[in-house]
């Protein structure tokens, strides 16, 4: 299969010995195939051999007949700094005159404490590391230590620091309003600049940047422009939410006489290092009777990759219609988790489960674009080749599946087993740089019980603030009411 010379910098070796079932790139047409009973040998250089009868030098060696290899699972949307905070307030929370979503008054009524975003970003790390992820797309607002707390993790970690020259408020339930400061924008974005360049030179050597203007409606159109001329000049990748809900749809032709894609389009703002977080709401979708059809194709034209987190979107009653048509037209798709829990195996099957009941057709998408989208294509979208691939060469980003789990058995298909039924339950050992980050599914690197503790305190706090911010001063049971009542 190849092999990827060893150096005297490759340090200890590690090598699985006769892997069951392996899922293995082909450089010839950038895809996934099953490989059986290979081995596999990597260091912290990189992976060194993926194939049969290697007889390199071996420093621990892991018997391989229960093991299912994959690469590690790229994640190219998540907000870790918040969403861990809204468990329990989200999952059933929506505002119908917002066309259900409740994404403007949860942002309006619910505020974490900075040490409560650090808490939130250690529980969803320690998750996403539990789940198979190796790489993040990390888009927060910063907190003191998170370049830290990034490369303590063992992720691969692309930090984007948001910036916006607005933020949004509501005094009624029909309309989102925004309150504009523009400098605050650019001083945001200075920031954001400040904050890239330590993540890049962070001794880990794991750490880099993303350019992050956070929303396409909270930005201002030279603000978007200076951001996408920014990241290639820096070699960056950049993302923004982007047709995110019908609400931004409305506020942007209004302001436009056009739609959000075919605004960034003629801004300069997409291109083959642009990655959009959601594009749900393109002219086509049926919510909107839109007139005009050539997003998608802007889309495609351009390059532009798009992050699909469907598990939010669905909690509302929307979905993005459907993901095979924007596969089959030639976008480039990665997955996010937008949301808690984050878990990017969980996503891969509410994906695939959307798209075909959306479509009406169970052969719209299939298992392997799932996982195409979960590595090739966030490693791709985030400008990388050297992520998301398991073959020589390649980082030594790696997930060891047991499928001797209850949960992965029959696995007459392991990939089918993982995705529809084991997910993060039959996740074993996770390796980053050939560093292991989770061992018999413990989390290494991270004390996930203690920071669930103080998230649970900081979000005490945030709901008793709730009526300090909220425009009806409601508490938070009034805003998002217990599943049940209290009797």
């Amino acid at each position: 299969m190849g092999v990827f010379p060893v150096t005297s910098e490759n340090g200890g070796v590690t090598c699985i010995r006769d892997a069951a079932w392996a899922i293995v790139w082909e450089p010839e047409t950038d895809t996934h195939v099953y490989r059986r009973n290979i081995d596999v040998a990597f260091s912290a250089d990189g992976i060194i051999h993926v194939g049969p009868g290697y007889a390199g030098p071996v420093d621990e060696e892991i018997p391989g007949q229960d093991v299912f290899v994959i690469p590690g699972l790229v994640d190219v949307h998540s907000h870790p700094h918040l969403e861990p905070s809204y468990k329990g307030i989200r999952e059933e929370h929506g505002v119908p005159e917002q066309f259900m979503t409740g994404l403007y008054e949860r942002g309006q009524a619910f505020h974490v404490a900075e040490d409560g975003r650090k808490a939130g970003a250690e529980v969803a790390y320690s998750e996403l590391l539990a789940s198979g992820v190796t790489s993040l797309a990390d888009l927060s607002s910063p907190f003191d230590g998170w370049i830290d707390l990034m490369a303590k993790s063992g992720l691969r970690g692309f930090l984007g620091a948001g910036y916006a020259s607005a933020r949004w408020y509501m005094s009624n339930r029909h309309q989102l309003q925004f309150d504009w400061n523009e400098q605050g924008g650019r001083q945001g974005m200075e920031h954001a600049i400040a904050v890239m360049k330590a993540a890049e030179a962070h001794p880990s050597g794991r750490l880099s940047g993303v350019v992050y203007p956070a929303q396409i409606d909270t930005c201002t159109e030279d603000l978007l422009r200076d951001s996408a001329d920014l990241a290639l000049e820096s070699g960056r990748p950049v993302t923004t939410h982007a047709a995110q809900s019908a609400v931004e749809f409305n506020i942007m032709v209004d302001r436009h006489g056009k739609t959000p894609i075919q605004f960034a389009r003629d801004i300069g703002f997409l291109g083959a290092n642009t990655l959009l977080g959601h594009a749900i709401f393109i002219d086509e979708h049926s919510w909107l009777h839109w007139h005009s059809k050539e997003d998608l194709k802007a889309l495609v034209d351009s390059k532009t990759s798009v992050a699909h987190c469907p598990t939010p979107f669905s909690r509302y009653g929307q979905t993005l219609q459907d993901l095979g048509r924007y596969l089959r037209a030639g976008v480039n798709i990665g997955i996010g988790t937008d949301v808690s829990p984050h878990n990017l195996i969980e996503e891969m099957r509410t994906a695939a489960i959307l798209a075909r009941v959306t479509a009406e057709d169970i052969d719209t998408v299939h298992t392997s674009d799932l996982f195409h989208a979960a590595t090739i294509g966030g490693a791709n979208a985030l400008l990388r080749d050297d992520i998301g691939r398991l073959w020589p060469g390649k980082k030594a980003d790696i997930v060891l599946v047991d499928l001797a789990d209850v949960t992965m058995m029959p696995a007459r298909d392991p990939l089918r087993s993982l995705v529809y039924t084991a997910a993060e339950r039959a996740v074993r050992d996770v390796y980053v740089d050939g560093r292991k980050v989770v061992e018999d599914r413990k989390v290494l690197t991270l004390d996930r019980r203690d920071a669930a503790l103080r998230l649970a305190e900081a979000q005490a706090r945030m709901i008793a603030a709730v009526p300090e911010h909220d425009y009806l001063g409601r508490t938070a049971d009034e805003v998002t009411p217990l599943s049940l009542p209290i009797k």
